[in-house]
């Protein structure tokens, strides 16, 4: 092969590499960091003392409480009472050990069942049907924690089977279909990304330059993901409706994300730090070939021979 045939080629696979890093750390991380139950309970933890969701919180059970009181005794005359009472009562109990109980355990539930969703073998010999959690086990594990608690009357509290709806039917399809073929690329992205780089360094006429290519692309590749995922915040918060309140979006959009940014990041001081180093070993190795050079270039003076008894 020519080297003008070998360094388009090499050229092509680099470049291939290159592009295809932002895309595989994209999928693996939703493939394999979303789509891990364990993984996104233990990410979305910390969530339960952010003053931003618990005020959300607040926010929401209260007015549904309000909403379902209002809805079997008429309290409209003593709303204005009624209601920050309740508000008070769900953020006091935001402040416990049994709402960040409750945190995990619905996290749990919820992730669960839209996993089996999603994973579903027999889907597709029937219709889809809307993704609903049951929240009993949430209201078991709330009940049984407050028990312990010494809290009165917790061990009365009714255990119903409450389903609520997740998603529509017709999403459920369309996730699916997506999903599989999300965990296929985040498997085969990164590979192909690996196997792609060390052909091209391998094809490369000078290799060292195509190490430095390959670094710099990798670390330009983080540098864009990063900024991919800034983006993506902004324009998440901006497309919620007003009822949602943005700061606990928000908080909840970077707890999620956080694995994500520090993979960008360590792409980023990856390549730059390999492509430093290729630098800085070709501009040593230049160097000593220098002073080799000049050392030996000196001609070594002949001894002047002594002279001898007959000469003299």
């Amino acid at each position: 092969m020519s080297p003008r045939l070998r360094s388009a080629l090499s050229a092509v696979l680099i470049a291939l590499s290159c592009l295809l890093v932002p895309f595989g750390a994209l999928a693996a991380w939703a493939a394999y960091g979303l789509a891990d139950t364990g993984r996104y309970v233990t990410t979305m933890a910390p969530l339960a003392t952010d003053p931003d969701v618990r005020e959300a919180v607040v926010a929401t059970v209260g007015d549904d409480i309000v909403r379902e009181v209002d809805h079997r005794i008429d309290v409209r005359r003593m709303r204005g009472s009624v209601a920050p009472f309740v508000h008070d009562a769900v953020r006091s109990f935001t402040q416990t050990r049994a709402f960040r109980l409750a945190w995990d355990t619905g996290n749990r539930v919820t992730h669960d069942a839209v996993l089996r969703a999603l994973r579903a073998e027999d889907a597709g010999d029937e219709q889809a049907r809307p993704l609903t959690v049951d929240l009993a086990p949430v209201t078991d594990q709330v009940k049984r924690q407050l028990t312990q608690d010494h809290v009165p009357l917790a061990a009365r509290i009714p255990v119903q089977h409450t389903t609520v709806p997740v998603l529509p039917a017709a999403e459920v399809t369309q996730l699916r279909k997506g999903f599989r073929v999300l965990e296929v690329a985040g498997f085969w992205l990164p590979v192909a990304a690996v196997v792609f780089a060390v052909a091209g360094i391998a094809l490369a006429v000078r290799r060292r330059r195509a190490v430095v290519a390959t670094a710099l692309g990798t670390a330009l590749g983080g540098g864009l993901l990063a900024l991919a995922v800034t983006v993506g915040r902004s324009l998440t918060l901006a497309g919620l409706p007003d009822d949602v309140s943005h700061p606990a979006a928000g908080a909840v959009y970077d707890a999620l994300t956080s694995t994500l940014r520090t993979v960008c990041w360590l792409l980023l001081g990856l390549g730059l730090v390999v492509a430093l180093t290729a630098w800085l070993t070709r501009r040593l190795r230049r160097a000593r070939r220098a002073r080799g050079r000049r050392g030996s270039a000196a001609p070594a003076s002949d001894p002047s021979p002594e002279p001898t008894r007959v000469r003299a």
